[in-house]
């Protein structure tokens, strides 16, 4: 299902990456001990944003993002300038 956001301006729909629920020694932790991922797959882009597309990984600033839930999905709101980074 295509996404029904389009992000105006600087801003970017993104879909955020799982917790991480297993650590690397193998051990499951409960829901409340994972700590949300600041990664997120970029679905769309705002119409001025000239360095990220569709399909990047990212990684955004703790606290900058707007959440909401479409259809029974998860988005975030990103702007350009609190993007720090792409994931290769």
């Amino acid at each position: 299902m295509a996404v029904k956001l389009q992000p105006l301006a600087d801003w970017v729909v993104a879909e955020q990456e799982e917790a991480v629920t297993k650590t690397a020694s193998g051990l499951y932790l409960p829901d409340k001990a994972a700590e949300k991922p600041k990664i997120a797959k970029v679905l769309k882009v705002g119409k001025n944003i000239k360095d990220i597309k569709p399909g990047d990984r990212i990684v955004y600033k703790s606290y900058s993002t707007t959440e909401l839930k479409i259809d029974g999905k998860d988005y975030i709101l990103v702007k350009e300038e609190d993007i720090l980074a792409t994931v290769n």
